[in-house]
């Protein structure tokens, strides 16, 4: 009970003063002095879309961001290589540059407490799920939840519909958080079939093999993808990923390359360096809290998982690097039990063991192994106060996106982890406010405003499908001013077909039909 206490506390400590120390008026930070977006440009409004930029040698661009409030200008980044993609979603994804987080004295403007909020805090969703559930190649199950609103008595949609889907990816420990489940009423209101998709044991997913699915194994993935084409094959693919869930989605676009059958992806709050994240990459008060929840979800399989792996050295983790060496890595010999990983080890000889199947590990599940094998449009929106991820020099690659065409990053200065609140969300906490009145059609549930992270994502998969579609239209036309597919061509090319059916064994009134035709042809 003690404990409870000062927890309250620190919390009700965190919300009078974290704010309003960390966040006041005091311009924007230095971070992106540090990141070299200039500020000078981003108040211009200056971006890749010039010409001459795009005969530079320079990578980095600052999309232009210009929410104000009050005194303070809040900065945007759209961080990518320069390419006629690049122009086209700055000029066209105006939602980019309108981002006016929290400020002042409110909780909504702590990362740490916007990010809790979005990751614990329940919330009255008006959607309901359809629940599919896959038995996979190995007997295995995994689930996708189709959302569907509560008003619709159809359960089950069409495989003949057109409309997109969206497959929402949740973060790797299962956790259904508020910010996906607003993320589908959003989809939903814009025309997308919202997918979750739940790996095995998570989310009351029956666990039937002993086999759980690693950090950046995609192989249940790739059979969900091809459930999905068969079942709705007309409609578009886009992907959403959130948190650590990102890593499983960078993983199936870089194996699968151009065969994903995916238009378009974004990661939210994503985390690139995993092996680094796990070693060391939270506080320990995070770390009891994630490992606690997944011996909670995994508790109820801990008699048959003690058949394959020793449970107990699993169930005593500490620290989520424990857990998941206990869980998935095997020792150097082979025949042994799974490596235990407790953080102490007995001796320096089973210490090199542990340390190399680690590697071994990582090297077959970090999230950029095959990047560059990815050949789709892939947005990730980051803030630099996310507190989960950690220090944004050290734990964002920029380089990858200054140097790969199909990698954009969207950079913002504030809105912690999958947090990205704003100023219309908290004026528009008790009652919808105009903008979500204006999407969500049922908006008197009394829900907030639509969140900024999610009209970037739906807007960036309307601004590349556009792209695409007027690049294949233009490929169409040049074709047509080639001469292909011209009048003359399609009746010479007529005329060629028919003629190879004389060499086809026939009746003399078939060649007599032939001849006539021909004859008539000419005339």
């Amino acid at each position: 009970m003690l404990g409870w206490l000062v927890a309250l506390c620190i919390v009700i400590l965190a919300v009078l003063i974290w704010p309003g120390k960390c966040f006041g008026t005091e311009g924007s930070p230095a971070v992106l002095q540090r990141l070299g977006t200039p500020q000078q440009a981003a108040k211009e409004k200056r971006c890749v879309s010039s010409d001459r930029e795009r005969s530079d040698s320079v990578h980095r661009h600052a999309a232009c961001v210009g929410a104000v409030s009050g005194e303070e200008t809040h900065t945007v980044a759209l961080i990518c290589k320069p390419s006629a993609l690049a122009n086209y979603l700055f000029k066209h994804c105006r939602t980019f540059g309108n981002y006016s987080p929290c400020g002042g004295w409110t909780w909504r403007a702590s990362a740490f407490l916007q990010s809790v909020y979005q990751a614990c805090w329940p919330y009255d969703s008006p959607v309901q799920f359809v629940r599919d559930n896959l038995q996979l190649s190995d007997d295995g199950l995994v689930a996708l939840d189709w959302a569907v609103p509560s008003y619709q008595r159809r359960r089950r949609t069409s495989s003949h519909s057109t409309s997109p889907i969206l497959l929402i990816i949740p973060n790797s420990f299962g956790k259904i958080t508020r910010n996906v489940l607003q993320l589908c009423e959003t989809a939903l209101s814009h025309g997308y079939l919202p997918a979750v998709f739940n790996r095995r044991s998570h989310n009351s997913t029956p666990l039937t093999t002993v086999k759980l699915q690693q950090f950046g194994d995609p192989a249940d993935l790739r059979e969900a993808v091809r459930y999905i084409r068969y079942r709705q094959p007309a409609g578009r693919l886009y992907a959403v990923s959130e948190s650590t869930g990102s890593g499983l989605l960078l993983s199936y676009l870089g194996e699968c390359g151009s065969s994903s059958y995916v238009t378009a992806a974004v990661c939210l709050s994503p985390v690139f360096r995993c092996q680094s994240w796990f070693e060391n990459g939270l506080c320990r008060p995070l770390q009891w809290a994630l490992v606690l929840y997944q011996k909670m979800c995994l508790s109820r399989y801990r008699t048959v998982l003690a058949e394959t792996l020793q449970a107990d050295a699993a169930f005593a983790s500490c620290s989520l690097h424990g857990l998941e060496e206990a869980l998935f890595c095997q020792t150097g010999h082979a025949g042994a039990a799974p490596a235990v990983a407790t953080g102490t080890s007995s001796s320096s000889s089973s210490s090199s063991n542990t340390s190399a199947t680690w590697d071994a590990y990582w090297e077959r599940n970090e999230p950029l192994r095959d990047v560059d094998e990815v050949a789709i449009p892939v947005l990730s929106v980051c803030a630099q106060d996310d507190p989960i991820r950690g220090d944004t020099q050290s734990t964002i690659p920029l380089e990858l996106f200054e140097t790969n065409p199909h990698f954009f990053l969207l950079l913002t200065d504030r809105g912690g982890h999958c947090g990205f609140s704003t100023q219309s969300e908290q004026s528009a906490a008790g009652a919808p406010g105009a903008a979500g009145s204006a999407a969500l059609p049922y908006s008197a549930t009394g829900h907030c405003a639509t969140n900024w992270s999610h009209r970037a994502v739906l807007e960036f998969f309307r601004a590349t499908t556009d792209f695409f579609a007027g690049e294949e239209r233009a490929k169409q036309l040049a074709a047509r001013r080639r001469g292909l597919g011209g009048g003359a061509g399609g009746r010479l090319f007529r005329h060629r077909s028919v003629s190879t059916c004389k060499r086809v064994p026939a009746c003399s009134h078939n060649i007599h039909a032939i001849y006539n035709w021909q004859r008539s042809y000419t005339r």
